[in-house]
């Protein structure tokens, strides 16, 4: 199972995008920064997806600190292609942030390149 924790503002809309998906393997829990951190360190989670009104700052702040920015990339308000996206994950990537505004458009294309990956 693969687990993708949402954070930020938006990060009830986020799992419920997510959730509506139905795709297999995969399951979205709402969290918040600091335990997303600690789960995503200990194996206890595999992806974070974090949003704020910039999609730049508050979306992925704490988790750049705590995980790194090797693993961190923000979208900002920019919707990523497929391919940018599948991209960022060959790369390493498992924190990922965006605007608000922005989650009808990039979850489902994140969250099935994730489910493709599981």
């Amino acid at each position: 199972m693969t687990t993708i924790l949402t954070g930020g503002v938006g990060k009830a809309e986020v799992a419920d995008a997510v959730q509506r998906l139905a795709l297999t393997g995969v399951e979205a829990v709402v969290s918040n920064d600091m335990d997303a951190a600690t789960r995503l360190r200990a194996g206890r989670a595999d992806y974070f997806l974090g949003t704020c009104q910039t999609g730049a700052g508050a979306s992925l702040g704490v988790l750049v600190g705590l995980m790194g920015s090797a693993v961190c990339h923000t979208f900002g308000r920019s919707v990523p292609s497929e391919g940018e996206i599948h991209a960022l994950l060959d790369q390493g990537k498992k924190v990922f942030g965006f605007a608000v505004d922005q989650i009808d458009a990039i979850t489902p294309t994140l969250a099935g390149a994730i489910a493709a990956r599981s």
